[in-house]
């Protein structure tokens, strides 16, 4: 059987152009947005106000494309997991609330080409790129989605090698036809892949946080292998081209391993890097992922390393760990199974 399209993913012109060719009434693309995008529903035959033939018409060639979880975990800090359907395969969601916010941690895709000797969903090797549609419906079909107040792109995946399905998303997410949320409430998470950052300062709104985990280039290489062609100070350089001075906040992840970037010298170098660039720094404990040789740190590592940043004038905050008990916490997010 042929595979049905997707409507959720798609514009406004563009589901007009699916309504012309089925020779529907004009309105009825207006109907389907509002239904879509505004109202999460995930049949035609819901669609009240729509004509029956219009709903056995669009039923015929098209789907919407929202699509509920697969699979529910939930963590004994209320961390919930959630395995969403990706095609013929599966990607992972985390949502995270904590008073009055609510965080959905979001992928963008199946495995992760950066392979970042500490991730997890490096480990499972890359897929394939998630759809917008794929990526939007890890929000839209969440079963707490009226309870977010904030998006952050930082799960399976670098955001930025699936940049025009990325900014797609954003789109949605931003735009008044569809959720019309503040680009303020979303962040982009990416390694440093500066081509495509260059575009993404220039044509998204959306907060940035960059993923550093070492000042210095030999040590981050061994870590991380894309500092071999986009090395952490051409991308701080980069960085500091842009106006900070607005709502749009600059972030750099730092996860903390015991022994290996948590000196003085680090603390040095990274506020030489960074100098004054208006930003922030989030410090990660490193969760241990199986097979991999690094550790985590103690708390009074951790304190110290914050401590010393604030007093070399960089705004720095431990990320409290969420979710580890399902494998829900940075950097443990995979669908590998074996």
């Amino acid at each position: 059987m042929e595979e049905k399209e997707i409507l959720l993913g798609k514009t406004p012109s563009e589901i007009q152009e699916v309504i012309d060719q089925l020779g529907l009434p004009k309105f009825t693309g207006k109907q389907l947005i509002d239904w879509i995008y505004k109202k999460h529903v995930a049949s035609f035959d819901a669609m009240s106000n729509l004509s029956r033939k219009s709903r056995e018409l669009l039923a015929e060639q098209f789907e919407v494309g929202l699509f509920a979880p697969l699979k529910e975990q939930v963590s004994k800090d209320g961390t919930k997991k959630y395995l969403f359907p990706a095609g013929e395969r599966t990607v992972e969601a985390a949502y995270i609330p904590d008073k009055e916010r609510a965080t959905l941690c979001v992928s963008t895709q199946v495995g992760c080409q950066m392979d970042c000797l500490f991730c997890a969903t490096g480990k499972q090797g890359f897929e394939k790129n998630l759809s917008a549609a794929e990526i939007v419906n890890q929000i839209l079909s969440l079963p707490e989605f009226d309870t977010l107040t904030n998006i952050v792109f930082m799960g399976m995946g670098e955001p930025l090698n699936n940049y025009d399905n990325l900014m797609r998303s954003l789109d949605i997410l931003t735009q008044e036809w569809a959720l019309g949320w503040s680009p303020t409430r979303i962040t982009v998470s990416t390694c440093g892949v500066i081509p495509n950052l260059k575009r993404f300062l220039a044509e998204s709104k959306c907060n940035l946080a960059i993923s550093m985990h070492s000042p210095f280039h030999d040590e981050r290489l061994k870590i991380m292998p894309i500092e071999k062609n986009y090395p952490i100070k051409e991308v701080i350089h980069l960085v500091k081209q842009h106006d900070w001075h607005g709502q749009r906040r600059l972030s750099f992840e730092y996860i903390i391993f015991k022994d290996l970037n948590d000196t003085k010298d680090h603390i040095k170098e990274m506020a030489r890097l960074l100098g004054s660039l208006r930003c922030r720094v989030n410090l990660i404990r490193y969760h241990a992922v199986p097979g991999i040789p690094l550790k985590s740190p103690d708390n009074t590592t951790m304190t110290y390393f914050r401590d010393a940043l604030n007093d070399k004038g960089i705004i720095a905050t431990i990320r409290a760990s969420r979710g580890q008990d399902i494998d829900a916490a940075c950097g443990l997010l995979s669908t590998k199974t074996s």
